[in-house]
């Protein structure tokens, strides 16, 4: 019951499928439950993928493509791209490592949160199109599960920036070894099962990609805060499109 509770927390958390469900829960369910977090990219993968088989039946695939992504984001209410907004407002700010925390937890939206939200959504749009128009569905059922073995590599991989709390020290806490193992059992079973032995070597390197993103990311502030898990997943997800536009059209 345990997991079945913390999958219906994270599928409540991190899209916006209505589940009319009250739980009880803590913080070290909202850490835990983060080890399921690829599953619930796969659910976010099926809507997109079927989106854009159906979309294309009735629209150019450059059309599509801007659709789907628009998918994505009403699915999932943006949460990932606000972290990425916040957190590039911040550490682009060059100041002192308070001054960037309370930046990424102003909810006023500065240039760099604009331009890398921008800039971000266009590239998607732009390898979404390609992915379309070479009737690779697939691709886009993935394509959330790498972004969400971000956010659970990011947090175990990582420790709280913040003196304070923060609903980001409740993954960044609970998160450890042993959910990173279980993620990673679920998203190679899927990499595996849609692509098959190419795809476990790009699950893996898709953890390795978020390790490194969430160290480059925290830098500054010694560590992660939920905005920097919610920016390496965006990120990691522009990345695993970019790597299978090169492996297939290249």
């Amino acid at each position: 019951m345990i997991i079945l509770k913390r999958f219906l927390l994270m599928l409540q958390f991190m899209t916006t499928i209505p589940i009319p469900v009250n739980l009880d829960v803590n913080d070290e369910d909202f850490g835990k439950g983060l080890a399921l977090a690829p599953l619930i990219g796969l659910i976010i993968g099926g809507v997109v993928a079927g989106a854009g088989y159906i979309l294309n039946m009735f629209f150019a695939p450059a059309i599509s493509a801007v659709l789907v992504v628009i998918t994505y984001i009403l699915l999932t209410g943006g949460i990932h791209l606000d972290g990425l907004g916040d957190t590039f407002d911040g550490i682009f700010s060059n100041r002192p490592k308070e001054r960037i925390l309370e930046i990424m937890r102003d909810s006023r939206v500065g240039t760099y949160a604009v331009l890398v939200t921008v800039c971000n959504l266009g590239l998607n749009a732009v390898l979404v199109h390609s992915i379309i128009s070479a009737h690779m569905y697939f691709t886009l059922i993935l394509m959330p599960v790498a972004g969400r073995i971000g956010s659970v590599a990011g947090a175990a991989v990582s420790k709280y920036a913040r003196s304070g709390p923060g609903l980001g020290k409740s993954f960044i806490d609970y998160c450890g070894l042993k959910e990173l193992l279980v993620s990673a059992i679920i998203s190679i079973i899927a990499f595996t099962a849609v692509r098959g032995v190419t795809g476990a070597f790009l699950c893996i390197f898709m953890y390795i990609s978020a390790a490194l993103l969430v160290k480059f990311l925290g830098r500054k502030i010694g560590g992660a805060t939920g905005d920097v898990l919610g920016a390496v997943c965006e990120l990691n997800q522009t990345i695993f499109l970019i790597v299978t536009y090169l492996l297939v059209f290249r």
